[in-house]
């Protein structure tokens, strides 16, 4: 970096400190690169040469180098985190000064534009564990599935952890309802339905209401809004990069929306009532969810009343899945809280005592420390 000129010295676009540093002089390749820098939500710094050292060489999360500048970096200081964008990829010449510059990956647009705005957003973001995703479906109508992700949910958030809630279920009413959050101003699904792409994690926690430590992602009051599976998956994985801890409510039946955030769920829970009926509801429910989803475990949720005559490791059996652990029956339950008792408030309830005990046993990330189950793809 010494024996940089001032022609060869970075001009700002403006951007804030942290996003990546462009070099190249070609103006075709820097408006592809501006345009994927601005689909990643960052704000690059633009050099046409090797910048000295405080002009953003080490500073910046990532190099974009255009093969035009290469060989005026040949030999410079290596760095992790360097790309090299050329027109030719058979070209043996590029590949030669990739290794010059000491380049991680060779691209070439447009065929790599959705690598490099995913490995920009990532540069921008900060890479880290992914969060823990846990899913929770009934076995039945009514088995209590909202009421056990929201309780989950808190906690989690309970511990220190992030923690974010999804309602997958355009159907169910609404966990700001159930939480007592309706009327908190942020963004709903409504708001996502037309997202395609990347959506950077950062933006969606910000414009998410905040609940009992906790941001959740809930539906409107307005006409169901059909959700495309795209959109699902680009705010579910945007929910896994943030970190932590993800809990989703999701409906039995699997669509393809559905099928998308099951795809980033690293554990599933079946909630079953202790109940004949339950369980065969619940083998169908659990058929279509294993299509999408590796890792799906029984929950044993008790039933008021005189015994069925089944108990938790028979419903497991018989569903032909590990059993995750009992829900005993607790009074008033599934009567819909106050704002000011969520579902789990009370820690020595039945409830409280499950989800602590759960989260006791999972590991404290996501994605493959937790078994890497049904994909957690972005």
């Amino acid at each position: 970096m010494a024996g940089s000129n001032a022609s060869d010295r970075s001009a700002s676009t403006g951007g804030e400190h942290g996003g990546p540093l462009i070099i190249t002089e070609d103006e075709r390749l820097l408006d592809d690169l501006l345009r994927l820098c601005a689909a990643a939500g960052a704000l690059p710094e633009v050099a046409h040469g090797l910048p000295a050292r405080d002009g953003g060489w080490e500073a910046a999360p990532l190099v974009i180098v255009g093969d035009d500048r290469a060989a005026r970096l040949a030999g410079v200081e290596r760095r992790d985190g360097v790309v090299l964008v050329g027109s030719d990829a058979q070209d043996p010449g590029l590949w030669r000064r990739a290794v010059a510059i000491g380049a991680e990956r060779v691209l070439t647009l447009p065929g790599d534009e959705r690598w490099l705005v995913d490995r920009i957003a990532d540069a921008v973001e900060g890479v880290g564990p992914p969060a823990l995703t846990v899913g929770v479906i009934g076995g039945r109508g009514g088995a209590g599935t909202s009421t056990l992700a929201c309780a989950l949910a808190l906690t989690a958030a309970r511990t220190g952890r992030p923690t974010m809630l999804v309602d997958g279920d355009p159907l169910g009413g609404g966990l700001d309802v159930l939480l007592g959050g309706e009327k908190e101003k942020g963004l709903r699904w409504p708001a996502f339905c037309a997202s395609r792409g990347r959506v950077a994690c950062g933006a969606l926690e910000e414009s998410l209401p905040r609940l009992h430590s906790l941001r959740l992602l809930s539906w409107d009051r307005g006409a169901e809004v059909a959700i495309a599976p795209s959109a699902v998956r680009a705010v579910m994985a945007a929910a896994r990069r943030r970190g932590g801890v993800v809990v989703v409510d999701l409906p039995r039946r699997v669509d393809a929306a559905v099928a998308e955030a099951l795809a980033q769920v690293d554990v599933g829970l079946l909630l079953v009532p202790l109940e004949v009926r339950a369980v065969a509801a619940a083998h169908r429910v659990a058929a279509g969810v294993r299509t999408a989803l590796r890792d799906l475990r029984a929950v044993a949720r008790g039933v008021p009343g005189a015994g069925t005559g089944l108990d938790p490791d028979e419903i497991a059996r018989l569903l032909e899945l590990p059993l995750a652990g009992e829900l005993p029956w607790e009074h008033g339950l599934l009567a819909q809280p106050s704002r000011d008792v969520p579902p789990g408030a009370n820690a020595r309830g039945p409830l409280a005592r499950f989800c602590a005990g759960f989260w006791a046993l999972m590991p404290e990330c996501g994605g493959a420390a937790a078994g890497a189950p049904g994909g957690g793809r972005s």
